[in-house]
């Protein structure tokens, strides 16, 4: 499976963006896929996953940090997935990776997954 995630951009505080993450390969829809970020000089840190379905609605997991703010959605047809960013805030300045691994279980750390994109950069400024 290759990634290739884009969207990225910079917005102002309070602004919105929506990432994406285009998958080749024909399993996509039984990949457990996530979205993870990291800024400068911290860790990867996990921002959002969502379970593998057939139907495009599995389940979802967030960081705490996002929470209300950010959603992750699916179309399996697309073989894509998204993260919507709302009430963007500057710590949410980093660079942000999709990935994806085979299995059934949400994968909240990074060591989990397999497949990686090669990372789109979002700027908040205050």
């Amino acid at each position: 499976v290759q990634l290739q995630a884009y969207g990225g951009g910079s917005v102002q505080a309070g602004g919105s963006l929506r990432l994406s993450c285009a998958a080749s390969g024909r399993t996509f829809s039984s990949y457990c896929m996530g979205w993870f970020r990291q800024a400068p000089g911290k860790e990867r840190e996990f921002v959002a996953a969502i379970r593998w379905s057939r139907s495009s609605s599995g389940s979802t997991s967030y960081a705490d940090s996002v929470k209300g703010r950010f959603t992750i959605s699916r179309d399996n047809a697309k073989s894509t997935v998204y993260l919507q960013m709302n009430s963007l805030i500057p710590e949410d300045t980093a660079v942000y990776y999709c990935a994806g691994h085979p299995g059934i279980r949400i994968g909240l750390q990074p060591e989990e997954y397999d497949y990686w994109g090669q990372g789109t950069q979002v700027t908040v400024s205050s």
